[in-house]
């Protein structure tokens, strides 16, 4: 994915991703592909850069046989110009898979949000995403999209 030119383009690069998909760490370079007219990390590249690890962990974790996951809506707050290299993580605890399997067999579908930070090296945030991810049985989607067109 390193290699893919949309995540390449953002100035991102995977550091870690764990066998099971419960863990990813990305770091953000402040670099020509990533930096804006006034010389720090354009905040379009913190957005994009976190933009597809908890559809596709949830995707992976849950199975693409039975489960739906999609991204349906996120936002980013600006909190200090990053001037440096910047890093987040991705976690996923087995509560919060008990919690997404628990809401999809007694709804067909759940809707939850998952919050990203990214940070300098000293731990200081800079910006902070929160994503809502989307995810449901393959037969309740299926039968949900042929109800809508």
């Amino acid at each position: 994915m390193n290699l893919y030119p949309m995540f390449f383009g953002t100035g991102g690069r995977i550091l870690f991703i764990s066998k099971d998909w419960k863990h990813i760490k990305i770091k953000l370079s402040r670099n020509i592909w990533s930096y804006n007219f006034v010389g720090t990390i354009f905040g379009g590249s913190m957005f994009a850069a976190s933009d597809p690890f908890y559809m596709l962990m949830y995707y992976h974790i849950l199975g693409r046989n039975n489960y739906v996951v999609w991204d349906k809506s996120a936002s980013i707050k600006f909190v200090a110009p990053g001037k440096s290299k910047l890093y987040t993580e991705f976690k996923i605890s087995d509560e919060e898979i008990a919690m997404v399997k628990e809401g999809i067999k007694n709804n067909g579908f759940i809707v939850f949000d998952k919050t990203i930070e990214w940070k300098d090296i000293h731990g200081k945030v800079h910006a902070v995403i929160n994503r809502s991810i989307y995810a449901a049985s393959k037969e309740f989607y299926n039968n949900r999209k042929k109800l809508v067109g």
